[in-house]
C-alpha cells in the first residue's frame, strides 16, 4: 500500500517538475523587469516551502505510525530467542517453535555488522533489525500462521554473504 502511494506521489510530483521546466523555458525569451520577478519569486518559494513542508510532514505521520512493531502486552510474556550473527551465518537458541508465541528475539554479532531479516515462506519480510558486535537489538514478532520461516543476512558482510541464512520451523 504505502509503495503504490510512494509511486503515484513521485510521479505526479516528476509530472509537476516537468510542467514547471516546460513553463520557464517557454517564457525564457521574454524581457522582464527583474524586481517583479524576484518579488514573485520569494513568494513562490515561500508558497513551495509550506506546501513540501506540510507534504512531508503528512507522509511522515501516515507512514511512521504503525511503528514501533508489536510490542508484547503487560501480560504477554514472549519466549526469548537469542540470535548471534557470525559469518556466515546464524546461531539460534531456539529454531522450533508454535503458532501464537511472541518471540523476542535478541539479535548481536560476533564479528561485524549484519541484518537480521525474518522471512515468512513466501519470503516476505516480517521483521527486522541489525545485527552489531558488542551491543543487542532486540525485535519482536507474534508467529499467526505455521511454515517455515527463514533469516536472512540484510546487510553485506563478505565473499559468503549469500550463504548466510538460517530457517525457523513454526509449528500448530
Amino acid at each position: 500500500m504505502y509503495q503504490q502511494a510512494s509511486w503515484m506521489i513521485t510521479l505526479l510530483f516528476s509530472v509537476f517538475v516537468i510542467l514547471i521546466f516546460a513553463s520557464v523555458l517557454l517564457k525564457s525569451g521574454k524581457r522582464v523587469d527583474y524586481g517583479e520577478v524576484q518579488k514573485k519569486g520569494y513568494f513562490i518559494r515561500s508558497v513551495w516551502f509550506v506546501v513540501v513542508f506540510s507534504v512531508m510532514l503528512a507522509a511522515t505521520y501516515f507512514t511512521l505510525q504503525d511503528l514501533p512493531f508489536e510490542r508484547a502486552e503487560a501480560e504477554e510474556t514472549p519466549v526469548d530467542v537469542q540470535v548471534t550473527a557470525i559469518q556466515f551465518g546464524f546461531d539460534v537458541s531456539l529454531d522450533t517453535l508454535k503458532v501464537g508465541d511472541y518471540v523476542a528475539f535478541h539479535v548481536t554479532s560476533k564479528d561485524v555488522n549484519h541484518g537480521f531479516g525474518l522471512y515468512d515462506d513466501q519470503l516476505t519480510i516480517v521483521a527486522q533489525t541489525q545485527a552489531m558486535p558488542e551491543y543487542t537489538n532486540t525485535v519482536y514478532y507474534k508467529f499467526t500462521k505455521p511454515g517455515t520461516y527463514t533469516i536472512l543476512c540484510m546487510e553485506y558482510c563478505g565473499m559468503a554473504h549469500h550463504l548466510m541464512k538460517r530457517e525457523i520451523t513454526v509449528t500448530e
